[in-house]
């Protein structure tokens, strides 16, 4: 009887528990799924657990001295702080928990967990703002003294070289033209990071000085580099104090350049490079064309090339032994001699491929070259030439109306003593008023 009935017991237990599963186990279909027991060891402790975080980040950053002299170490990860700015119990919702970001007894009271009080929320984030005003700030450069462009310093003003003794450098100014970065590999001490700067100073009145320096710093190669462009100043001739003394072709390398004078308020057209040194000579009317080569240094040194092998008008005429004339379009070409020579030659002593266009001479026989300027598209249709035949009795109308007033103060011709009636009619206001006030 005690047999039959354990058993039925254990018959109840087992259909109670098949049917739980079948419940639980249930899919679309009524279909049922084969249940398996998986017994799987779960580990609960692994290398990361283990190791402390300078272990961990070791393990990531370091590098052999071996590896260090050959390089191996100029790419390696640096150690970061993955806990910055992040505080127990200040997220979305403060937070106090009792032995982690306050005390477990203030007093005699013992602490409990529970959310901040806005009182307690204004005091943290007032010491947080407080906090943040007391760090140092970094340095931010006026966008006018940036140079050339904002990221890199190519253009920027450093300032004047440093007196030496009691010699002061008054009015002088120094910029930067070039900055590189470059790595060098030895045996002994691996690979080694340098720095090569450009920077030329002058005085804005002709007196400037270049030089290009390496060294291992930025800041300490820039100062000994401007230090020393003080020490190498050539003086440069102007022309009127604004422009150089005349055209001229010079090369360096790969690199031309045409410079052409131009009259003052003209300003400086050309290369950044360029317009930084005239800057510094004080030269402000100017136009170059730089072709081939864009090195920076290249162009410097082309530039300066240039500037020293111009010649006054004097040394010109003692070099070619003729007059030295000029021919302006405002002076109606009337020849104007500038420059003459102590002894001419007679013209049969010059030779027939001898160069006397004076802009052919100073250019070394050269003669830039100039693109057409295009026609606009109406010249082509015709119409055009019908407003062409309609304009031909007005052509030089303004011009002739401008050398009369010019010549003679009013707008007559050679009949108006004879004829009294070809004189111009006043029917401007300004010319009535002209006549009144005579």
């Amino acid at each position: 009887m005690m047999t039959s009935g354990l058993f039925r017991v254990c018959k109840t237990v087992t259909n109670y528990i098949k049917n739980i599963n079948v419940t639980n186990n249930a899919i679309s279909g009524n279909l049922l799924l084969s249940q398996t027991v998986l017994l799987n060891s779960i580990r609960n402790t692994s290398f990361l657990n283990k190791r402390r975080a300078s272990e961990l980040w070791k393990s990531v950053t370091s590098v052999s001295n071996a590896g260090k002299r050959r390089g191996r170490g100029r790419n390696v990860a640096k150690m970061k702080d993955l806990n910055k700015n992040q505080k127990i119990g200040f997220g979305k919702i403060p937070m106090i928990f009792p032995g982690l970001n306050t005390t477990i007894i203030q007093g005699d009271v013992t602490v409990q967990q529970r959310p901040f009080t806005e009182n307690e929320k204004l005091s943290y984030f007032n010491a947080q703002e407080t906090k943040n005003t007391l760090q140092p700030k970094r340095n931010k450069i006026h966008p006018l003294q940036h140079g050339w462009t904002g990221g890199l310093p190519g253009g920027r003003k450093i300032g004047p070289p440093d007196p030496v003794n009691d010699d002061v450098f008054e009015g002088f100014e120094s910029w930067i033209l070039y900055s590189k970065y470059f790595s060098v590999m030895t045996s002994n001490m691996g690979r080694t990071k340098r720095c090569r700067v450009l920077v030329i100073t002058g005085n804005k009145k002709g007196l400037a000085g270049f030089i290009m320096l390496n060294g291992n710093e930025f800041k300490s190669t820039i100062n000994a580099a401007k230090n020393k462009a003080a020490q190498r100043l050539i003086y440069i001739e102007r022309y009127n104090d604004h422009t150089v003394l005349h055209d001229f072709f010079t090369q360096f390398g790969r690199t031309k350049i045409f410079v052409e004078q131009k009259p003052k308020g003209y300003g400086l057209k050309c290369h950044r490079v360029i317009r930084t040194c005239c800057e510094a000579l004080g030269i402000t009317d100017l136009y170059a064309k730089v072709e081939g080569s864009k090195n920076v240094a290249y162009i410097v040194k082309a530039f300066f090339i240039g500037l020293l092998q111009q010649k006054t008008y004097d040394q010109m005429v003692k070099e070619k032994g003729l007059h030295l004339v000029e021919m302006r379009k405002e002076n109606n070409y009337f020849p104007t001699i500038l420059a003459s020579p102590a002894v001419v030659r007679d013209s049969t002593e010059i030779l027939p491929n001898e160069i006397l266009n004076f802009k052919q001479y100073v250019m070394n026989g050269r003669i830039p070259l100039k693109k057409k300027s295009l026609k606009p598209f109406y010249t082509k249709l015709p119409s055009w030439l019908v407003y062409l035949r309609k304009q031909e009795r007005r052509r030089n109308q303004d011009e002739v109306i401008i050398k009369l007033r010019s010549e003679y103060d009013d707008i007559c011709s050679f009949l108006t003593e004879k004829y009294p009636e070809a004189r111009s009619f006043k029917w401007k206001n300004h010319d009535k008023k002209q006549e009144e006030s005579t």
